[in-house]
């Protein structure tokens, strides 16, 4: 089995836990291949072999990579999905962030994750992504995101209105912030924080959720996923954010925007012992008292 190993914020109090998480891995004579950036920062505190394998992105990973372990927290993971896109190469995440919804692996569950790998005790979820259509070319060839589609007001300027349109059909005239488009397995990150409902993963739906609307009659409304989702911005300036995950651009009011359902899915890996009821009671502490 290859093995590629990504990390995007290396920190070195999480070096013994990383040289923990090799030896594990060599134990299991597993083949690896290190992210470029990863290898550099790494081999300065472990001794690794002269031809280990490196990649820069996934035109470079190598034919037959077999999986694709994060090691960070959600937003490394997210990173990790423009590294696969339509390769049909699967993720799993070891969180080493804060509350990790995808990186869904704790470093205490590790050992028993490598052994569910090589075992082949785990399922292959497929996860649908958004895919965004405009009028210039924006995030560098992978307009895609697997948690949520943003545009925002641009630092501190005052409120924007959004029209949104549902395959060409007037939806409304967003007073805010800005505007969130979540897939389900988006649903548990910003569109939450807003007031946001969770959808479960398997769910055929996006989520459009205001971020601090001025109407406070507005509220998030979840949308069959094969609909096209069209926006028209006005602002008192010209410039707005537009993100896909963490990435972000900056665009003009006259940048034609829509969103839809992306052609490809990406395939997390959950061992056996994993399911989103857990992640969910975990993360959110559902149905625990923390009254004590």
């Amino acid at each position: 089995m290859l093995l590629a190993l990504y990390n995007r914020t290396f920190n070195e109090q999480d070096v013994p836990f990383l040289k923990s998480v090799l030896q594990l891995l060599e134990a299991h004579k597993l083949q690896l291949v290190f992210y470029n950036e990863f290898y550099d920062r790494l081999q300065a505190h472990v001794q690794l072999p002269e031809n280990t394998k490196v990649f820069t992105g996934k035109r470079d990973l190598p034919p037959g990579t077999d999986m694709l372990i994060s090691l960070g927290g959600d937003g490394t993971m997210l990173d990790a999905v423009c590294f696969v896109g339509n390769t049909n190469i699967p993720l799993i995440g070891v969180n080493l962030g804060r509350l990790g919804f995808l990186a869904a692996i704790p470093e205490e569950e590790v050992e028993a994750a490598i052994l569910s790998l090589v075992r082949g005790s785990y399922t292959l979820e497929k996860r649908s992504l958004l895919h965004l259509d405009s009028s210039v070319p924006l995030f560098d060839g992978s307009p895609f995101a697997l948690n949520e589609f943003t545009i925002h007001r641009q630092d501190t300027s005052s409120m924007i209105k959004i029209h949104t349109y549902l395959n060409g059909e007037f939806l409304n005239t967003y007073w805010a912030d800005g505007l969130i488009v979540a897939t389900p397995t988006g649903s548990t990150g910003y569109s939450l924080s807003c007031g946001g409902p969770v959808v479960f993963p398997q769910a055929s739906s996006f989520v459009i959720t205001p971020v601090a609307p001025h109407n406070l009659n507005t509220r998030p409304i979840v949308v069959p996923d094969d609909n096209v989702i069209s926006f028209e911005i006005e602002g008192r300036t010209e410039q707005f954010l537009c993100t896909m995950d963490a990435r972000t651009e900056t665009i003009r009011s006259n940048v034609q925007l829509a969103v839809k359902k992306e052609q490809f899915m990406v395939s997390l890996v959950r061992p056996d012992e994993h399911n989103f009821l857990k992640t969910i009671r975990q993360k959110l502490y559902w149905g625990i008292d923390k009254r004590n």
